[in-house]
């Protein structure tokens, strides 16, 4: 792995419409990015690999990434449709990285067969990428990456498209690869258990700005978007300067108006309704779009299938208030 050359990454970058936001991190770190599409997440992660040109600055280790081809930038990249070279083996496709630096072929496949075999799947280091699965593809992809000993990981949603079991699998297997990893990881994730499991500090992405930074506990206990707040299974209002949020395990559902003068209370219909845990979670959508857990009984009671209209109270001490900036 990369050595003491790693300083850490102090990076502004700019590309117009799409990108303005500042990362910082240390060696070692793994921060997650995360944030609705279209905030610019996987635009970060092109720009740090040189992949999209910007302006700004960006320096990795004492080095100007900006001024480099992404050849010279000593950044491993995953993205989540591996992009390996068909026409390659795994073990090439591994191998490639170190070869096209202008290592001994053999050294770069010797390197190449024990990064397969740190991942699990030396014995596929034969099989071309249509031959393998997608978890098997994506441990080459990962494997590749990792081979040239980068300053800096970027994983660009390693685990989107595969089976639940296998994510869950490669999630473990990467973050024990990672906490031996002495770059830096930039993750970007639409799952929160990423976010919570692997990283040690947390970027939310908003509209291309950065609108959160902070370890995963905090930005999961107060959350300052309503996108963050519906990945960590809160609900979120904005008023002014000031944030209110609270579980869905907390919220009435009625179809009656409630007979309280109760300040939190709001109409809407329900939209989506699916197992979560032992309870059933409602997403509804009116003058504010909501999430409720109700029990089984309850859902088959009020009949609470999407179409049907919902009033949800909330009480007021079961709401927790904290500033949005």
């Amino acid at each position: 792995m990369a050595g003491a050359r790693v300083t850490g990454l102090d990076a502004h970058l700019h590309v117009e419409g799409r990108l303005d936001a500042t990362l910082v991190a240390e060696p070692g770190d793994v921060v997650a990015v995360v944030g609705p599409n279209g905030a610019g997440k996987s635009t970060l992660v092109h720009a740090l690999s040189g992949l999209v040109a910007c302006t700004g600055h960006a320096r990795l280790a004492g080095m100007d990434l900006l001024g480099r081809t992404p050849q010279d930038r000593n950044v491993g990249v995953v993205f989540q449709d591996q992009r390996l070279f068909p026409h390659l083996s795994a073990v090439d496709n591994v191998a490639f990285g170190l070869r096209s630096r202008g290592a001994d072929k053999h050294q770069a496949r010797a390197a190449g067969l024990d990064w397969l075999d740190r991942l699990g799947i030396a014995e596929l280091a034969a099989r071309k990428p249509g031959q393998l699965s997608g978890g098997q593809a994506q441990r080459v992809a990962i494997a590749r990456a990792l081979v040239t000993s980068p300053d800096l990981l970027l994983l660009d949603e390693p685990f989107a498209g595969l089976d639940v079991g296998v994510a869950a699998t490669l999630r473990i297997e990467l973050g024990r690869h990672l906490a031996d990893f002495a770059g830096i990881t930039v993750l970007v994730t639409h799952d929160a258990l990423d976010a919570l499991t692997l990283a040690t500090q947390v970027v939310v992405l908003d509209a291309g700005q950065v609108a959160q930074v902070g370890p995963p506990t905090e930005v999961a206990a107060r959350p300052l978007t309503e996108h963050v707040a519906r990945l960590v299974g809160l609900n979120v209002i904005r008023e002014g300067d000031r944030i209110r949020a609270f579980s869905p395990s907390v919220v009435t559902v009625s179809v009656h108006a409630p007979d309280d003068s109760a300040r939190n209370r709001w109409q809407g219909v329900v939209r989506g309704a699916a197992p979560h845990g032992d309870a059933i979670r409602l997403q509804v959508s009116g003058e504010r779009d909501l999430i409720a857990d109700v029990t089984p009984a309850a859902s088959r009671e009020l009949a609470l299938a999407p179409g049907r209209e919902v009033w949800l109270s909330v009480k007021e001490t079961a709401v927790t208030t904290y500033d949005a900036v």
